[in-house]
């Protein structure tokens, strides 16, 4: 396993019915998703709505989530598309005692192969903490490309893995061909995981985990234990909440609407997301009933 884990959980951020963050919720459901299969979390990412959250909130969800889960690593997600912001949160985050920091590509700035690398290396040089670098070109609107990665690899000392949401396997498999041994990829992508898995990635930091973390777990450890046959069927296994997860009301409204049906809610969503769609939510539901995980 790695330093971090193989299965890290991209938690979501728990509101009361004023849509305020529900600190107390986010704990408990931190314990929950340890106690399930999460080898780690990462706190404040996108599928925690990270765009419209305060420093103040992430810096106290850091806190208090970290002191919840006690050895379970917990990764703050310090990056935006401003720099001198990245800079500054992320030296703050790293006086939380979590473990580790994760920084996404400067969104909508659509900078150049140089100006990913300036980021990200600088951004690290503001703390001692391991980063890793999130690369989602779905949603930031530029790709972090292959040498880019190796090179923030190779030269920075505290970039340690890359969280790979690109869905180009080439890519991939590129980064995993070339890297450094201490280095490690992680799938972006619940349903590319068995992919990344076999070209050299170690696990996921997952959205579906929080619904079936048992089943990734299990997924994980199957291939890594050479079981590729186990591997495959629990893959097949999950391609529906793979595909449930991620319909036309989005990241997190879906998850966080399995996570009601099972059994579990934590929440709406803030603006501007909306709640998943009647249509959506019955897929949803029918997908986890399926899988026997509604209530």
């Amino acid at each position: 396993m790695t330093q971090l884990g193989n299965l890290l959980t991209a938690m979501v951020t728990p509101f009361d019915s004023d849509l305020n963050v529900d600190y107390d919720r986010a704990c408990e459901l931190a314990v929950k998703l340890i106690n399930e299969g999460s080898d780690g979390l990462v706190v404040a990412g996108t599928t925690g709505e990270s765009p419209t959250l305060s420093d103040e909130e992430k810096l106290q969800l850091f806190r208090v989530v970290k002191q919840a889960v006690g050895d379970a690593p917990v990764v703050a997600g310090t990056g935006s598309n401003d720099h001198h912001h990245t800079v500054e949160l992320t030296k703050q985050a790293s006086a939380t005692g979590v473990d580790a920091v994760m920084l996404v590509g400067p969104y909508y700035n659509k900078p150049s192969q140089e100006g990913f690398y300036q980021h990200f290396a600088r951004a690290a040089a503001a703390t001692e903490l391991p980063v890793i670098v999130y690369n989602v070109p779905g949603r930031t609107g530029k790709n972090i490309e292959a040498a880019t990665v190796l090179r923030l690899a190779e030269d920075v000392p505290n970039i340690i893995g890359v969280k790979e949401a690109s869905g180009d396997i080439k890519q991939i498999s590129q980064i995993c061909a070339n890297k450094p041994d201490d280095f490690t990829v992680w799938s972006g992508d619940d349903g590319m995981t068995l992919p990344v898995l076999a070209v050299g990635g170690v696990g996921v930091i997952s959205v579906v985990a929080h619904v079936v973390g048992r089943d990734m777990k299990a997924m994980i450890e199957a291939f890594h234990n050479k079981d590729t046959e186990g591997a495959w069927k629990l893959h097949h296994k999950l391609l529906g909440i793979f595909e449930a997860a991620f319909l036309p009301s989005g990241n997190p409204p879906c998850i966080k609407r399995a996570l009601q049906i099972c059994g579990f809610p934590v929440g709406g969503v803030r603006l501007p997301l909306v709640e998943a769609s009647e249509k959506d939510t019955a897929r949803i539901a029918e997908v986890c009933r399926q899988l026997g995980i509604a209530c």
